[in-house]
């Protein structure tokens, strides 16, 4: 394959940075480095790679010679003494390894050898502890990992200083991995479902994780099912069988309380003064609290909300003011506000429920999305954003349940405009929910000032590491947990930062509408200056293993805000379908200001595609097209 696979990326990175940055040598440390230049008092000037610097050695040496060296002292001044005796250009590099293995006591396996031999050739230093320690590893490795990955996680892991201990070690392997994330979460949630020695609120709080992970598109269904059970309640053609259904499934699934009748479900019994007007029932609250005479400045605030609304559509927002006009032109008491706020709550409902249908992915400035507009209209208490995510996901349950026709007919419109609606949006909005969900960085997140911390405590791995701390848990229990808790892990590893450089690793597990796929990203850039990602220059790569189009990988570069795609596929009818989406493509990035360079299709090249994995494995057949963004 021409295209870069999983691996290259990384290792152009670890040049650069073994290029840019000093050498760091630490004590017991052997390299292979040429004597450059001799100096007084047994100084001498040693190249390792592109690096030089200046050195004591033990005994006089000859220029231009080649040696394994070893770090004897740092501080004041790096010592060296010779491992090896001097090497003729014209020597093989396993007559090098053979006479540092002998010189050094070290075992002359396979493994330690092509160990030797790899860190030669990248010019690092390496001690005698990390060697046996990287060979042990070499020996041991799982099926279906390569020495070649195995040798290049050993040496991100001594570039970037990291513990030479196995969970590091196991997390870097599985963090590089493009595929099986998603048999994973399926074996842990499968023995969860099973599992009979956990707490129950442990047991519940990881179920609904997984669970919220299974289905990003849940709480948007749920958002659907709302908007619908409210439509039946506020129109006057329904009937009233189907009102009464709508009524008892809000009850049951928490959203009205158990009081609540056709006759008062949307009345709002309490009034709250003097809060800023985000969500649509604060309109309501604010217009209940007003005093007559502070009228014209509620008219005002009325009306400088409604403009700012995105949610709305220009025939709404006219609405909506005609009714505050007309309001304006009545003499105010109490009775009128309380006659004016029944009227803009029916306005409200009508139009947000409305536009759930076309606005189901998208949020108003305050990141507020419809089920939050919806919900502040009939509800006194305010929800914060999980507890609003489990009402909607109990929503959709107790719907799916139920056995009344007019609720499952309900649940499969709700489902089908899900679906109708995907778009890049909710490709967007399903990768962030599950990532959130997954708590990947959450011990990051913790230090942040704006952390919600009861929002991080539901995530999954957090609740994997206490998990792990019972006593009690089941051996396969533990495996599958650990299994998970070191790829996410290993996700975080294998991200980070590199000088200016940025390398970032996302995998998910991604289902849509009954089809499972891993779905996994390698982004790398630079940072400027102040710290912040230079959104000029970059490259994405996508590995697909999808069932139509079978194995594709993407190739995404940036340069200069000037995009270049490049698809690699076997199928020949691919440059026929993807002619006719470049025009669209183009329009879309240059909305971003960015400028279509060309998008070209080509073919594997034979010889590397084993080294590419699959970034999105779409696990049952299907026709078709795999996945529109």
């Amino acid at each position: 394959m021409t295209a870069t696979s999983f691996n290259p990326i990384q290792m152009q990175q670890n040049a650069m940075t073994s290029t840019n940055q000093p050498l760091a040598l630490k004590q017991g440390q052997v390299f292979h480095g040429t004597i450059k230049q001799l100096y007084p008092d047994q100084m001498a000037e040693i190249q390792v790679g592109n690096q030089k610097f200046i050195a004591k050695l033990e005994v006089p040496l000859k220029a231009g010679d080649a040696h394994f060296f070893q770090v004897t002292g740092t501080n004041p001044q790096t010592e060296l003494k010779i491992v090896t005796g001097p090497m003729a250009q014209a020597s093989t590099p396993s007559q090098q390894i053979n006479q540092l293995l002998e010189s050094m006591n070290l075992p002359k396996s396979a493994e330690m050898q092509q160990l030797l031999g790899h860190f030669m050739k990248a010019q690092l230093p390496i001690s005698k502890e990390q060697m046996l320690q990287a060979e042990m590893w070499l020996k041991a490795l799982p099926e279906g990992i390569s020495k070649v990955d195995a040798l290049q996680t050993i040496q991100k892991m001594i570039e970037l200083k990291m513990p030479m201990i196995n969970d590091v070690f196991q997390a870097l392997m599985s963090g590089q991995k493009t595929s099986g994330m998603t048999a994973i979460m399926d074996n842990f949630a499968q023995l969860l479902a099973k599992d009979t020695t956990l707490s129950e609120s442990l047991r519940q709080n990881l179920m609904q994780q997984v669970q919220a992970i299974a289905k990003p598109f849940e709480v948007e269904t749920g958002s659907a099912v709302l908007a619908r059970l409210l439509q039946s309640l506020t129109n006057s053609a329904a009937t009233m069988n189907e009102k009464m259904q709508a009524l008892s499934m809000l009850k049951e699934s928490g959203i009205l309380p158990q009081q609540a009748t056709l006759q008062n479900w949307s009345k709002m019994n309490e009034a709250k003064a003097f809060q800023p007007i985000q969500q649509a029932g604060q309109v309501i609250q604010t217009i209940l609290a007003t005093k007559p005479e502070n009228a014209r400045q509620l008219v005002e605030q009325l009306k400088s909300w409604t403009e700012s609304q995105n949610l709305l559509t220009n025939e709404q927002k006219q609405q909506i003011n005609q009714l505050v006009d007309r309001f304006n032109q009545l003499p105010v008491s109490k009775q009128t506000l309380d006659v004016f706020a029944k009227q803009m709550q029916d306005q409200l409902l009508k139009a947000f429920t409305q536009n759930t249908a076309d606005r189901l992915f998208t949020q108003d400035a305050h990141t507020l999305s419809m089920k939050d507009h919806l919900l502040s209209l009939f509800k006194q208490e305010a929800n914060s954003p999980s507890q609003t995510e489990a009402l909607m996901r109990n929503l959709v349950k107790n719907s799916i349940d139920s056995s009344q026709p007019f609720i499952q007919q309900v649940v499969t419109q709700a489902e089908a405009l899900v679906q109708n609606s995907m778009d890049s949006k909710a490709m967007e909005h399903a990768l962030k929910t599950v990532l959130k969900n997954l708590g990947i960085s959450y011990e990051a997140t913790l230090g942040s000032k704006s952390a919600d911390l009861h929002m991080i405590a539901h995530q999954l791995k957090p609740q994997l590491h206490t998990l792990l701390q019972e006593t009690n848990i089941p051996p396969q229990m533990k495996e599958a947990a650990e299994m998970l808790m070191t790829r996410m892990n290993g996700m975080q590893l294998s991200s980070g930062e590199n000088g200016h450089q940025h390398q970032l690793i996302m995998q998910v597990p991604l289902e849509f509408f009954g089809k499972k796929m891993d779905a996994t990203l390698q982004w790398n850039g630079r940072m400027k200056d102040n710290g912040k990602i230079d959104a000029n220059y970059a490259r994405v790569l996508f590995y697909l293993q999808m069932a139509s189009m079978q194995e594709t990988v993407i190739d995404m570069q940036v340069q200069n805000r000037v995009v270049t795609v490049t698809v690699f596929n076997e199928n020949s009818e691919i440059q026929s379908l993807a002619e006719p989406l470049k025009a669209a493509l183009k329009i879309g990035l240059a909305e971003k200001n960015y400028q279509l360079s060309g998008v070209f299709i080509k073919q594997f090249d034979k010889g590397q595609t084993e080294k590419v994995g699959p970034v999105v494995e779409q696990r049952e057949e299907q026709s078709g097209v795999d996945i529109r963004v």
